[in-house]
């Protein structure tokens, strides 16, 4: 049986307002400068200490402003949260051959609350979030739980992320691995991990069950 293991922000949802206010709340509430929006979606995809260091803010901080972060991101998240074109579509198809799980840097806890709301949690016999791990991506910990979990073969898993840190993971935990240009990642660093690089999580989940015939 395949097993296909998807991260969440870029790859199947869009979640970039939600975030970019967070972030802007957060800051403001503390009386520092917003960094530039682009600035911020650059670095979508590593845990928030992480991406709170490197937007600035000192470690002794951070946890403060984490939690105002995650207490305006639980307001706004499900208002200002979509899914991304063809996700529905390849959520169906791919669970004609697959079994299907998610491996993000988000929180379980509120992936979880905006995968029901978007009536797609049913697909996902697994997910892994930043607090099921002590090592997120791109170690390769937080793939090989969701394999483990679901007693999967290595040789028959994939991951499909919009990062390079996604498909990194998935490099490390020896899975095989395809990147979507929907998200946050630069097309080129993506090709510079692989050559499997399509539009939208649809058109890689066609490519993978071309590769199990």
């Amino acid at each position: 049986m395949t097993t296909i293991l998807f991260d969440l922000d870029g790859t199947l949802i869009d979640s970039t307002e939600a975030i970019l206010e967070s972030f802007e709340q957060s800051f403001e509430h503390f009386g520092l400068d917003t960094p530039s929006d682009e600035l911020i979606k650059s670095f979508i995809g590593y845990p928030l200490d992480i991406m709170y260091e490197k937007l600035g803010v000192h470690s002794r901080n951070t946890d403060e402003i984490i939690d105002k972060y995650k207490k305006h991101y639980r307001k706004i998240s499900r208002e200002k949260t979509t899914l991304l074109p063809f996700a529905r579509e390849a959520l169906d198809e791919a669970e004609k051959f697959a079994t299907l799980g998610i491996v993000t840097t988000k929180t379980k806890r509120y992936s979880l609350e905006l995968l029901e709301h978007m009536d797609i949690l049913r697909y996902f016999k697994v997910i892994i979030g930043r607090e099921d791990v002590q090592n997120p991506k791109p170690h390769p910990e937080p793939v090989l739980k969701a394999v483990s979990i679901l007693n999967a073969k290595k040789q028959n898993s994939w991951m499909i992320g919009d990062t390079v840190m996604d498909l990194q993971s998935a490099k490390n935990a020896g899975i095989n691995y395809m990147g979507v240009t929907c998200g946050y990642g630069k097309k080129e660093e993506l090709k510079n991990m692989t050559q499997n690089v399509h539009k939208n999580s649809l058109e890689a989940i066609v490519a993978i069950s071309k590769c199990q015939l």
